[in-house]
């Protein structure tokens, strides 16, 4: 008997009591397609903090300035908004689960080919070519997924699809650990990037088992306008994506300040070693986790945009709070990393929902990985202004301009709608 004719409808959730009443909701099919995504979502992020946590070590090795290391990851991140745009257009044209191969394929392939990077330059253009992959990988996933997800459930079950990015986080932190504590730092950097061949797997998975949403990839391939960037910018969606743009660049510009510099910040200001460096991330990635379940579910009963405006003012307090710990109180920032890593993830726990239900099907892809990554571009010259900075305030100092993103991303929310319960169409 075929499992795809019992697939719920979008406002008949079956038994919708319980904690795991939107894993349910799925069905068989949702649930694939919720684990190729949550899959490759961990993996992406595996594959981007091999670069932070070998910043250090990446340093030394080529004699980098702060600026130089900064630029690492200011240029994956520009690139992604390209990469993000280009898998958007391409999930609405050839489908969400190809579109979604593709782009793990090729930030899997360049994550690796960073290992053997001879010098500076080509380690640039390497990370370069992996946020291509990266930059599409969330899009394509959290549309797939959301196209399966009831109206009810759709924030919990995105902000579990978000969840696996503290996941991913964790295993690097974990390798990390293991390879720097083993191997001499100018070889444990490159062996970083070569075990960022482990998405190839997920390919094969995704390739037998995930398939995208019947009803949605018919709605898909009966308009005239899918896969249109035009569209987007058309009056109807325009204010929608100028929005949507400001708010990806402040919730990521605040985001990735942190998840760059704070490895940095605890081994050079705060003077731990490897062991104690990974120790201390294990709070703010445990937050993180938690962070993004609560956020999905707040996002459900409180709303979208109040979900991301009452984490983007908690997010900026512990900014403030965490990197002016006076020196040698380093068990507080031990506490203190639990409720940072909560904060800065809940706000993202919203975002696969929300993009999603703001545009239409035909465009959606187009919509939803133009402005994320867009946003995530410009976002990403704040970690490259701290690096700068660095030099003179230091990086502790530094990292308080993160907090001026989350400013940012509220005032975008005056200029979008509320989404919570909409049907997507």
């Amino acid at each position: 008997m075929s499992t795809t004719q019992t697939q719920p409808k979008q406002d008949e959730v079956p038994d919708d009591n319980g904690a795991f009443a939107w894993l349910r909701a799925l069905g068989p099919r949702g649930r694939r397609a919720f684990g190729g995504a949550f899959g490759g979502y961990a993996l992406d992020s595996y594959d981007f903090f091999t670069l932070p946590l070998s910043m250090v070590a990446i340093s030394a090795y080529f004699s980098l300035s702060t600026g130089q290391t900064g630029l690492l990851t200011t240029v994956t991140l520009v690139v992604s908004a390209i990469g993000g745009a280009v898998a958007g257009i391409a999930a609405d044209r050839i489908g969400r689960v190809k579109a979604l191969m593709i782009t793990v394929i090729t930030y899997a392939l360049f994550t690796v080919l960073c290992g053997f990077a001879p010098n500076y330059e080509t380690l640039l253009v390497f990370r370069a070519l992996q946020g291509l992959g990266f930059g599409g990988e969330w899009a394509v996933g959290a549309i797939l997924v959301a196209e399966y997800s009831s109206a009810r459930h759709r924030g919990r079950t995105l902000g579990a699809i978000q969840s696996s990015w503290a996941v991913g986080w964790a295993l690097a932190v974990i390798v990390y650990t293991v390879v720097f504590q083993y191997l001499d730092p100018d070889t444990a950097w490159r062996v970083m990037f070569w075990t960022g061949a482990l998405p190839a797997l997920l390919v094969i998975w995704v390739r037998r088992h995930v398939s995208d949403a019947p009803e949605a990839t018919r709605r898909r391939l009966a308009s005239s306008d899918k896969g249109s960037f035009t569209a987007i910018f058309k009056k109807d969606l325009l204010r929608t994506t100028l929005f949507g743009v400001l708010l990806s660049t402040g919730v990521q510009g605040g985001y990735y300040t942190l998840a760059t510099w704070v490895p940095t910040y605890l081994k050079t200001e705060r003077g731990l070693t490897v062991v104690g460096t990974g120790g201390y991330l294990t709070f703010l990635i445990s937050g993180a986790f938690i962070g993004y379940l609560t956020g999905g579910y707040l996002t459900d009963k409180l709303g979208r945009k109040k979900n991301i405006a009452l984490f983007a003012f908690l997010s900026a307090a512990c900014i403030l709070a965490y990197t002016n710990i006076p020196s040698g109180a380093n068990n507080v920032v031990l506490v203190l990393g639990f409720p940072l890593g909560f904060c800065m993830s809940a706000i993202f726990s919203g975002f696969g929902s929300f993009l999603s239900e703001l545009y239409p099907t035909a465009v959606r892809g187009t919509g939803q990985g133009f402005t994320y990554n867009t946003g995530r571009a410009v976002g990403a010259f704040f970690p490259t202004l701290v690096g700068f900075l660095a030099g003179s305030w230091g990086v502790g100092g530094a990292l308080i301009f993160g907090a001026v993103g989350y400013g940012l991303a509220v005032l975008a929310l005056f200029g979008l709608p509320e989404t919570r319960g909409k049907e997507l169409r």
